[in-house]
């Protein structure tokens, strides 16, 4: 995978996506749906269907953001869902939607990241990322300790950005990652680089077959994917 980063400056790519969705976030989730035109929901859904056969107790949502995942998975009735961010920015807005949901005793959200999480070993039922595995620092290292925190049987689902293979999907995509959505980002946010480091990074990361590789190779059992979207993304499953 190609060392893809928001900005060009010497700090880490961590400390980068950090800032970047520091700067984001107060348009973070209004831009989400314009861009996607509220697609992104649904894929939401779909993965929470796919764990809810196994009734997960505790949930770690990495990558939570402004924590439209964790509320997501409210609906599988866990004790503890506990999210995690290197963006405290996003955190603020997502606390800011737990406390009007009333889910802040349900939902817990902390600062954190796949590659460093101190979560006991075999702790964690369930685990899901939604748009963040593009941004681990080190892709390996955040999918094995994340193998760790999980219970044998644990379920660890997936849900990315991919680069789509078919015509016209493809062209359109380019088109509307290339201009649009650079375009509506700087006029919305005021932060254009977020918003051309988006398909930079999509391009660079190792989807589909071969994220399902890596994740195979780091320990992980009966790991698939399935595109969706027309191949604009992918669900991941895979199990400890």
């Amino acid at each position: 995978m190609s060392h893809i980063t928001p900005y060009n400056t010497s700090d880490s790519k961590k400390d980068q996506v950090a800032q970047m969705f520091d700067n984001i976030a107060f348009r973070y989730d209004f831009l989400n749906s314009l861009l996607s035109l509220g697609i992104h929901k649904g894929w939401r859904k779909k993965c929470i269907k796919l764990i809810a056969g196994k009734k997960p107790a505790f949930i770690l949502d990495v990558a939570t953001g402004t924590a439209d995942f964790a509320i997501e998975a409210v609906k599988l009735q866990p004790k503890k869902i506990i999210g995690i961010d290197i963006s405290e920015g996003m955190m603020k807005f997502g606390r800011g939607k737990l406390q009007k949901l009333n889910l802040d005793k349900t939902i817990e959200l902390q600062y954190g990241d796949a590659e460093t999480c101190d979560l006991p070993d075999n702790s964690i039922d369930a685990i899901t990322v939604g748009f963040g595995v593009r941004n681990f620092e080190n892709l390996e290292k955040g999918l094995t300790n994340m193998l760790r925190i999980l219970k044998p049987g644990g379920q660890l689902c997936i849900l990315e950005f991919s680069s789509p293979r078919k015509f016209p999907v493809k062209q359109f995509y380019m088109f509307h990652f290339k201009y649009i959505t650079p375009t509506l980002g700087k006029l919305f946010s005021k932060d254009a680089r977020a918003y051309s480091y988006l398909p930079e990074s999509i391009k660079a990361f190792p989807d589909n077959e071969r994220l399902t590789a890596i994740l195979e190779k780091v320990g992980y059992k009966q790991a698939s994917y399935k595109s969706v979207g027309l191949g604009l993304a992918a669900i991941y499953l895979a199990e400890k």
